[in-house]
C-alpha cells in the first residue's frame, strides 16, 4: 500500500507485532495536546495513504488508550475510502473526568485495511429465511 509522508517528522505506520491486525498511527504534533472530557480534538498523523480499490481503511481506538484512559476516536470508527488522498486525522475524545495528554509521536489509533462489499443492491419482495429470521436484540440469548 502506498503512503505519503506529509510532514518533516512524519512516521511510517508500523504493526506492533508480526500478527497485529492494525498499523499504529502516531500523533505528529509539535507540542503536548490535552484531550478534555467530552471535547473532540483532531490529531494529525502526518500521512496520506492510497487504500487499494476494493478495500477500506478503518481507524480504531488503541485498546490501552480506551480501556485505561477513556480516550477513543470521537467517531467510534473512522473510515478512509479508497479515493481519499488527504492527511489522516484522528478525532480523539476523553470519557473520563481527568484530561489525557497526547505527546508528540504517541501512538493514538490503529489503521486496519479490510476488503469491502462493492456489489449493487437488489430490491426484492422477500428475503431468504434463516433460523434467526427477524429476531433482533438479544434474540440469540444472553449467554
Amino acid at each position: 500500500m502506498n503512503i505519503k509522508l506529509l510532514r518533516k517528522n512524519s512516521a511510517i505506520p508500523k504493526r506492533a507485532t508480526m500478527y497485529s491486525a492494525g498499523f499504529d498511527l502516531v500523533a505528529i504534533i509539535d507540542e503536548k495536546t490535552e484531550i478534555k472530557k467530552g471535547v473532540t480534538t483532531k490529531i494529525p498523523t502526518g500521512i496520506a495513504v492510497e487504500i487499494p480499490i476494493g478495500y477500506v481503511g478503518l481507524i480504531f481506538a488503541r485498546s490501552g488508550l480506551g480501556a485505561n484512559y477513556g480516550v477513543i476516536p470521537a467517531n467510534a470508527v473512522g473510515v478512509i475510502d479508497s479515493d481519499y488522498r488527504g492527511e489522516i486525522f484522528v478525532p480523539l475524545t476523553c470519557h473520563k473526568e481527568e484530561s489525557y495528554i497526547v505527546e508528540p509521536m504517541d501512538r493514538i489509533a490503529q489503521l486496519v485495511v479490510v476488503p469491502i462489499f462493492t456489489e449493487e443492491l437488489t430490491v426484492v419482495e422477500e428475503l431468504d429465511t434463516t433460523e434467526r429470521n427477524d429476531g433482533g436484540f438479544n434474540s440469540t440469548g444472553k449467554k
